[in-house]
């Protein structure tokens, strides 16, 4: 059952997010991107405020995704792509991302907090920063 309310070209535009963002971290680092997508969805909170839809999420601006700026995000969307965003609009989360809201790739460590957002802990390259249950309860 959808977490958040998708058709199939909402599926498609995050598995390209998630492809264009994480493909190097795998399987498992796509499905983070996609947990901070789907929570962005989810919140309405902080900088999400009126972020009701996938394309809302890819495109806003500012505070959106680097990778919709860059050609590899307009690829067509790989079937296993597809069934792997299918995955996280259907409500499945991967620790350190659950109750993410951010990520980045830094050029060394995870700072502990990054805007006021604590660390949760770094998959592969990205490191995940996560509200508060207070500052977003549909989060968690």
């Amino acid at each position: 059952m959808a977490v958040i309310k998708t058709n199939s070209d909402d599926v498609r535009m995050l598995a390209r997010l998630m492809r264009a963002e994480a493909e190097g971290d795998g399987e498992l680092g796509m499905l983070m991107v996609g947990n901070v997508g789907v929570n962005r969805v989810l919140g309405n909170c902080l900088d999400f405020r009126n972020i009701r839809s996938i394309p809302n999420m890819v495109y806003q601006s500012p505070g959106g995704f680097e990778a919709v700026q860059k050609p590899y995000f307009y690829q067509k969307a790989r079937e296993k792509d597809v069934r792997l965003a299918q995955r996280v609009v259907n409500g499945e989360r991967q620790s350190p991302a659950s109750n993410a809201l951010w990520f980045f790739r830094p050029a060394g460590g995870c700072p502990a907090t990054w805007y006021d957002q604590a660390n949760t802990g770094r998959f592969k390259a990205h490191c995940f920063f996560a509200p508060t249950a207070e500052d977003c309860p549909t989060v968690y």
